[in-house]
């Protein structure tokens, strides 16, 4: 028997007026004149942000959602060099707080997926730099959430540089300079371009890394189509993890743009990958990555309720029997 539990991404499509993502540009913040009013302005959207939040998490708990991913921009500019000045921390404690005590009172898994810039296999020092600064900023997050940092963080491995085995020895140089604490944040996911499924299972195992098994991203980049046989080596990066094992779920647009998420998730794709894992994990934290964010959530639990071999827990769980 294995327990999957469904989450989605940052946004509902059922609350109105509940951006979690709300931002200005730096251009935006340069225009203003008066650099005080533009940091309080900068301040009101992040504290609206973390409000929004709050209402988010509220939602999931009415819902029985227990796995919800955050928007990383929650806090506009929070590391751009130009404003290094800032203390954004401070400006958002009060709503920071609010949530971590919604969060200790009603606990479920948490985490982000930082920006595709954060790139830790650049051989370019700036790059790194300020992906590390935005990792940073993560971590911080997490702590005024009083969320335990350990594996919080997917990442993708980052770009290929027309040499992808040079690119994998890159991240393992770079990974040595990296403060442990920022390590420990980290997941890696394999990616639909560029590094694949047996790629990132090369870093993860080489690194201690757990490895997110994103299907979807696989069915578009392989070298060969099956991935059965590596399950194993998936799972075993989780075992010196608190944390269950997670995965992405999301379906192809259509067969000409394979790669586009799907508005939805189709049932009888995602049960296709259920019916090789079943039973080789207690539990998996499964993230869905489609565009109807929470609508795809609860009509993917109708769509399998009642499915032979499913066993309904409530709004987002149920059990591979």
């Amino acid at each position: 028997m294995t327990i999957v539990r469904l989450g989605y991404v940052a946004m509902s499509m059922e609350l109105q007026n509940c951006s979690p993502s709300q931002t200005m540009t730096f251009s935006q913040f340069s225009k203003l004149k008066d650099r005080e009013a533009a940091i309080k302005k900068l301040e009101r959207i992040a504290i609206s942000n973390i409000e929004n939040c709050i209402r988010l998490l509220k939602h999931n708990n009415a819902s029985e959602i227990h796995f919800f991913r955050l928007s990383s921009r929650l806090v506009p500019l929070a590391n751009h060099d130009e404003l290094s000045d800032w203390d954004f921390m401070q400006a958002i404690r009060g709503p920071l707080s609010q949530m971590a005590d919604y969060i200790a009172e009603h606990p479920s898994r948490i985490d982000f997926h930082p920006d595709h810039f954060v790139v830790l296999n650049s051989p370019v020092s700036d790059i790194l730099k300020i992906s590390l600064k935005t990792l940073r900023m993560h971590e911080l997050l997490l702590k005024g959430m009083g969320i335990d940092i350990e594996h919080r963080c997917v990442l993708h491995v980052g770009g290929g540089y027309n040499d992808k085995e040079k690119a994998l020895e890159q991240f393992i140089h770079n990974w040595g300079f990296i403060k442990p604490e920022i390590q420990r944040m980290v997941m890696l996911e394999n990616d639909d371009t560029t590094f694949t499924l047996k790629e990132t299972l090369y870093l993860c195992e080489k690194l201690g890394i757990p490895m997110v098994f994103d299907y979807h991203h696989h069915k578009a980049n392989h070298e060969t189509d099956d991935w059965e046989d590596d399950w194993g080596r998936v799972v075993e990066t989780w075992n010196n993890s608190t944390l269950p094992l997670k995965m992405h779920i999301s379906s192809p647009r259509s067969e000409k743009e394979f790669r586009a998420h799907s508005d939805y998730v189709n049932p009888e794709f995602f049960l296709d990958f259920l019916s090789n894992v079943k039973g080789s994990v207690p539990e998996i934290y499964c993230m869905i990555e489609a565009k109807q964010k929470d609508a795809a959530l609860f009509r993917l639990m109708e769509d399998l309720t009642g499915k032979e071999g499913i066993e309904k827990i409530d709004g987002s769980s149920f059990k591979l029997i």
